[in-house]
């Protein structure tokens, strides 16, 4: 896959603000990153949420609606995640986020309509034969979707890119939906997690790792909302280097990483290959401590890549820290 490829599936899967691609045998580019900052400790104050009819989120996104929304059309994964945090279900997705046993599990999620057309180009007219009231979708990829839409339901594009901005999207939608009691919870049973987390930080060097076939990337603070996690629950060394930066197998093994994390990503159907099988082809790949003391980890990509909700990031948490001990 070329690394233009790369770059849509990974925006397709987890849509990072900008992607960081990482090839398997390129050569080593720039360095002397800092240590990403562990940050100030989580509070685990919650603030009430109080319901509205209209919210302004942090982005300075205004949203509108005449009454709560309770048809709600889901185009990206953290809408299906919050609204399992809320209590609800969207009439339509298209996501494969709700199969996981901690939201509804498969039989339930086989029962919601999928919006034809897939993550970057979901059909408008399907959409509005659901008659929702709200349709939560990723700004970058479905904003294009705005005019097809208007006059006849409310859009609210949304693009996070820290945990703080999905606790946000949570509490704005909690307040349009009434349903305040059930989003002060979620953020209270997040923080909480996160909190106790941070407080058995480990001294282990972890790894992020995306991808499909021998070209892959390493998701980084800022650009990817659960690798933001990462540096308050372990070493996590990894950060941004814009768009053109990428890390050389060369540079991860400098890093003597001790815990590896991978995310198998596809274009809708099941991925042939776990990406891990593949980069174990390449002969850097087994001098890897991770990999040497059989603590590579393939984790569910709907979850790790797409979800970064508040009940995602809970899981991510839970198994990110069973791991890093």
């Amino acid at each position: 896959m070329s690394h233009r490829a790369l770059r849509a599936v990974r925006r397709w899967a987890a849509a990072a603000v900008m992607g960081v691609l990482l090839s398997g045998c390129g050569a080593a580019t720039g360095g002397g990153e800092k240590p990403a900052d562990a940050g100030p400790r989580t509070e685990v104050t919650v603030e009430p949420i109080t319901a509205a009819r209209k919210i302004t989120d942090a982005k300075g996104v205004t949203v509108a609606t005449e009454k709560p929304p309770a048809r709600v059309v889901c185009l990206v994964a953290l809408c299906d995640d919050m609204l399992t945090e809320l209590g609800m279900k969207p009439v339509a997705t298209n996501s494969g986020l709700l199969a996981h046993p901690r939201f509804l599990g498969k039989d339930a999620a086989a029962r919601i309509p999928v919006v034809p057309g897939g993550f970057l180009s979901p059909e408008a007219e399907a959409i509005l034969s659901h008659k929702p009231d709200l349709v939560i979708g990723l700004e970058d990829t479905h904003g294009k979707l705005a005019p097809a839409l208007k006059g006849a339901t409310v859009f609210w594009p949304v693009q996070p890119a820290t945990w703080q901005d999905s606790v946000g999207y949570l509490r704005d939608l909690a307040a349009l939906t009434g349903r305040t009691a059930q989003g002060e919870k979620a953020e209270r049973a997040f923080r909480h997690k996160l909190a106790g987390a941070e407080s058995g930080r480990s001294a282990e060097t972890s790894l992020i790792v995306f991808g499909s076939d021998e070209n892959f990337g390493v998701a980084t603070p800022g650009n990817d909302v659960a690798a933001g996690l990462f540096p308050k629950i372990s070493d996590y060394p990894w950060k941004s280097r814009g768009v053109e930066g990428s890390y050389s197998m060369e540079e991860i093994l400098a890093r003597d990483v001790d815990v590896l994390f991978v995310e198998t990503l596809s274009f809708g159907g099941p991925a042939e290959e776990k990406l891990s099988d593949k980069l174990a082809e390449n002969p850097l790949w087994s001098q890897i401590p991770a990999v040497k003391n059989g603590k590579v980890y393939e984790v569910d990509s709907e979850v790790w890549a797409k979800g970064r909700g508040t009940r995602s990031l809970g899981i991510v948490l839970d198994e990110a820290t069973a791991r890093l001990k």
